[in-house]
């Protein structure tokens, strides 16, 4: 089985969408979808996959703002750790907040868990709270690779000022269940370009591997 995997931000924040599958059954996923519908959709049909789940790795509004409409499109659940149940409950707000059109959006039909196997793509979601209380890092050992959301960024981490924000757990999280990947492993993150486990443990300065 082969993985095929393709990221590109979307959006007005330009999150980074990542579309995951393997070439066997060619089903897989679709991480993040953060606006710009079409695009996602232009993608999922030129990697010839068939969406079976919308993963988010937290529920802030510029990581969700296609959901919908890929829902709609291709019939795929919608995946959410439960611990980010009441930002999921508040996207209308966010959007009003940053003056973003908000559409309405179906309630998650799962709720992911630490440690849960995903049925594609040799995937495991990893509980990294600390940006928020249900952010997920999503792991793809086979492939050496790692969605991280708003967990780690090359050179950074994702801020804990706002509501359910815990830079403790922060650093918890990425000490202990991201550092301790292999090295080898590309990171995706929420924004910007892509890093590695190798050289954020060696070079981010916000998280220490031992500090």
């Amino acid at each position: 089985m082969a993985i095929i995997h393709k990221s590109f931000p979307v959006g007005p924040l330009q999150c980074n969408c990542t579309i995951i599958g393997d070439t066997e059954t060619h089903k897989g996923y679709v991480i993040d979808p953060g606006g710009d519908p079409e695009l996602i959709m232009q993608s999922i049909a030129a990697m010839n996959i068939s969406i079976e789940g919308i993963f988010h790795t937290h529920a802030h509004f510029d990581h969700f703002l296609a959901s919908a409409e890929i829902k709609e499109k291709t019939g795929a659940s919608i995946h959410l750790h439960d611990s980010d149940r009441f930002l999921w409950d508040t996207l209308e707000m966010q959007c009003k907040y940053f003056n973003i059109e908000y559409k309405p959006t179906p309630a998650p039909d799962f709720k992911i868990e630490d440690g849960e196997e995903m049925k594609y793509c040799s995937g495991t979601c990893i509980h990294t709270p600390g940006h928020t209380p249900g952010s997920v890092s999503f792991y793809f050992e086979k492939e050496l690779l790692l969605v991280s959301g708003d967990t780690l960024f090359q050179g950074s981490v994702g801020r804990t000022d706002l509501p359910g924000g815990d830079f403790n757990q922060l650093k918890e999280s990425i000490q202990k269940k991201i550092y301790s990947l292999d090295g080898e492993t590309i990171v995706i993150p929420g924004h910007g370009p892509n890093t590695s486990i190798g050289h954020e443990i060696e070079s981010n300065l916000y998280v220490r591997y031992n500090s």
